[in-house]
């Protein structure tokens, strides 16, 4: 018996998620972006000359220039990133000129674009 988190595996696929992938144009831009956005320093290889790892903690998100293509972008958020100050972080958005998607929504979440147009979110945790 496997068990994981206290509940019985019934085959080898686990109830977690590692990462998520985001097709972007130009890797070593969009490193510099993601890392920017975050106040991580864009320290760190670039893997096989088109993966970036973002330093994250709990889920994992991978930048990777050999997915992209127009097709490929997020049309809709598949993903949030925590905020302990829904306020704070859309004035911090707006203050760096990234394109706003949404107001923030019910006093919980707002949505705005990478420089790719990948859409993604905000939301209080």
């Amino acid at each position: 018996m496997n068990l994981c988190l206290g509940v019985r595996n019934i085959n080898s696929i686990l109830n977690q998620i590692g990462t998520i992938f985001i097709p972007v144009s130009n890797i070593e831009k969009a490193r510099k972006w993601y890392c920017d956005l975050l106040g991580l320093a864009a320290a760190g290889e670039i893997l096989y000359g088109h993966l970036y790892i973002v330093p994250m903690n709990g889920m994992g998100i991978v930048l990777d220039s050999k997915i992209y293509s127009e097709e490929n972008i997020f049309k809709t958020p598949v993903f949030h990133f925590n905020s302990n100050n829904i306020e704070e972080a859309y004035e911090y958005i707006k203050g760096r000129k990234v394109e706003l998607t949404t107001e923030i929504m019910h006093n919980h979440w707002f949505n705005f674009k990478d420089p790719d147009g990948n859409h993604l979110m905000v939301c209080k945790c």
